[in-house]
């Protein structure tokens, strides 16, 4: 069964180059775009399984902004947001239950997040065989 992919929205093209090649190493399908809009599309086209968004994203909506648009058609997924600056303003922009990585960070830190937010998400139950 394919996974539902997880929608990856970075600014800076090396960057979101970098969390694609990890996450798709990692066994995540990817949707990459470099802007809140393009997310919105995609996410309207496709279901994904969670969001890692970047806060500053250029003109246009930011990353808080785009996670509060997502939560309020689907009010479970996961957020993860990586920031070089936004750390401070987490408890008062962020959707509830979203996790804050600051730039620069390592990889793991960000599949890490993610597979803990997806395990809330989906919790194995006692007799669920593990692949």
């Amino acid at each position: 069964m394919d996974e539902i992919p997880v929608l990856v929205v970075e600014d800076e093209p090396l960057i979101l180059l970098d969390l694609e090649t990890a996450l798709e190493e990692a066994g995540f399908r990817v949707i990459g775009v470099t802007t809140a809009e393009a997310a919105i599309k995609a996410f309207d086209e496709a279901p994904v399984s969670s969001l890692i968004t970047d806060i500053r994203l250029g003109p246009g909506k930011n990353g808080w902004q785009l996670a509060r648009d997502l939560r309020g058609v689907n009010p479970a997924i996961p957020v993860i947001y990586i920031s070089g600056d936004g750390a401070p303003y987490w408890s008062a922009e962020g959707v509830p239950e979203s996790i804050m990585i600051s730039k620069p960070f390592a990889i793991p830190q960000i599949i890490t997040a993610l597979s803990i937010l997806l395990n809330r998400q989906h919790p194995t139950r006692p007799g669920d065989e593990v692949a």
